[in-house]
């Protein structure tokens, strides 16, 4: 029998990451998933159902020794990693001046650092190879100052930026980069972001996480250099983003994320 092409997806437990690794699993993908949480084991025991070969490991990725080991255990499989869906990411809600220091740097230490630390190990591999395909979880975020979400918007800026300079950096090899840029979707973000009160926290036109995953996955195998996830509403957001003036848009995320019952 031949081998089924391995894929690598973090933050996987919930959301986006783990109906990205359901629509690589269904795509005949085996999986090396990892997340943070306890509910990592219950998101590999759906998608083993697939019919993937799954391998759970719960690390967190803010510690650079985690990264090493999930890193490990991808080489430990002893198969060339065909995708690194590289999702996991946290955000913080609140005024600058008011958010704790080491949540925000959690987001720092999550979102970029992270992503970074695991694109270096696997990007190495598959130029060595030369193929393989990388998606980085980006956002429509990345376009605008996020005021109220300041951290979490620049963290964003940044993946997007790295992202399409790694794009132009390997255009000449087999390796592919995509970048996955969401709008506001319906997993548990919000919540773990203490944005509950806010009017986006609240809304209920936030995109379906399967929806946006079959974007990004379709974009990736296309090998694609960005994608918007979402419903045709987020696509023109994004559209039309690019028509406005920083402030104008830094005010518009500000009635989007400051909370409601703020003085």
């Amino acid at each position: 029998m031949d081998t089924a092409p391995l894929a690598l997806v973090t933050g996987a437990s919930s959301g986006i990451g783990r109906e990205l690794a359901t629509v690589l699993a269904e795509n005949g993908f085996d999986l090396v998933v990892n997340a943070e949480d306890a509910g990592l084991d219950a998101a590999a025991e759906q998608l083993r159902a697939t019919g993937a070969d799954v391998t759970a490991v719960r690390a967190d990725l803010r510690s650079p020794e985690e990264v090493r080991r999930l890193h490990a255990a991808v080489t430990g499989t002893g198969r060339p990693l065909d995708v690194a869906a590289l999702n996991a990411g946290v955000g913080r809600g609140g005024a600058f001046v008011e958010t704790d220091l080491e949540q925000e740097l959690a987001v720092i230490e999550t979102n970029i650092t992270a992503t970074v630390h695991l694109a270096k190990l696997v990007l190495r591999e598959m130029v060595a190879r030369d193929e393989g395909r990388v998606l980085i979880t980006s956002s429509i975020a990345s376009t605008m100052p996020g005021s109220f979400q300041a951290v979490y918007n620049a963290s964003k800026s940044f993946l997007q930026s790295f992202a399409e300079a790694l794009v132009d950096e390997l255009k000449d090899s087999g390796v592919t980069v995509t970048s996955l840029m969401p709008g506001p979707t319906s997993t548990n973000f919000f919540s773990r972001a203490g944005m509950d009160d806010t009017p986006i926290g609240q809304s209920a036109s936030q995109d379906d996480p399967r929806r946006v995953a079959e974007q990004g996955v379709a974009a990736l195998l296309a090998g694609k250099q960005k994608v918007t996830g979402g419903s045709v509403g987020t696509k023109l957001q994004q559209a039309t983003s690019g028509l406005l003036p920083d402030r104008l848009k830094a005010a518009l995320h500000r009635r989007m994320a400051e909370p409601i019952d703020r003085d």
